[in-house]
């Protein structure tokens, strides 16, 4: 009983057995594959009837851009909304997990699940893996105590605060928040704010880029808006680059000859 009672808890969190293999894989030459990463802007703003979140669309696969039109404000509750960066898969799964888990938490209690209960439910889950799960996320809500705005870093660390970055393009969107957020803002400023935030960190980090997710959450109703802004939108070339044939030399490789192997002296005798 004492050894079923051992193999099952060894079973539990993350596994390192194959450490060692990909160590030795990776000295003999072999590349292992990246993960897609959402490289990424996010941000979050509390203004004065709400919560406005922010995401650009660009995910990456170490220099190579995955998916120009990803989606990186998750939903979680009909009254809350997270941005995630850092690894896609891990950002997106571990939303998922939460988001059930809320519901049934809901359906439990019978009421509205607080953002702060959310807020508690991914910062145990990420703490719980030691920084193993590379999620930074941004949470956004609003619940009977009013609008609320929290960062959860990959080791469970959090952070409330009236205005939020995160990702590689984090610190140019913040220099738009510094600058210009201010307390009381109405609702067309601060998603003018946002989308200048986002638009600020695709054209000054190479890991962010296409176009920008906007999502509204207020008392009674929440607008997500998809491709709110778009600033690489391709434009007409302003020259033809159609060239007569013939414009470039190219060469085309022909098999070497083979050297021909010397007859063998014919045995004449009759």
């Amino acid at each position: 009983m004492q050894l079923q009672t051992e193999k099952l808890q060894s079973a539990a969190g993350f596994k390192f057995d194959n450490v060692k293999r990909n160590q030795l894989l990776t000295e003999k030459g072999l590349k292992l594959s990246a993960a897609t990463k959402t490289g990424t802007t996010i941000v979050g703003l509390v203004f004065k009837e709400g919560v406005v979140l922010g995401a650009d669309t660009r995910a990456t696969s170490g220099p190579i851009v995955a998916d120009k039109n990803c989606e990186k404000i998750h939903y979680l509750a009909p009254n809350m909304y997270c941005c995630g960066a850092g690894t896609a898969a891990d950002t997106e799964f571990t939303t998922n997990m939460v988001s059930s888990q809320i519901a049934l938490h809901s359906l439990n209690t019978g009421r509205e699940a607080r953002v702060v209960t959310a807020m508690t439910m991914l910062k145990q889950h990420l703490f719980r893996h030691q920084g193993h799960i590379g999620a930074s996320l941004i949470l956004g809500g609003y619940d009977v105590t009013g609008p609320h705005l929290f960062s959860i870093h990959p080791h469970g660390s959090t952070d409330k605060l009236p205005y939020l970055t995160d990702g590689s393009g984090s610190l140019a969107a913040m220099s738009m928040f510094e600058s210009r957020w201010r307390p009381g803002m109405r609702r067309e400023e601060a998603i003018e704010l946002v989308k200048d935030a986002v638009e600020a960190g695709i054209f000054n980090d190479m890991g962010s880029g296409s176009n920008v997710d906007i999502c509204v959450i207020t008392k009674d109703n929440v607008e997500y808006v998809r491709g709110h802004s778009r600033p690489n939108e391709r434009v007409e070339k302003e020259q033809s680059y159609v060239f007569a044939r013939g414009t470039t030399e190219f060469y085309v490789p022909r098999a070497a000859p083979q050297p021909m192997e010397a007859a063998s002296d014919m045995d004449t005798s009759a």
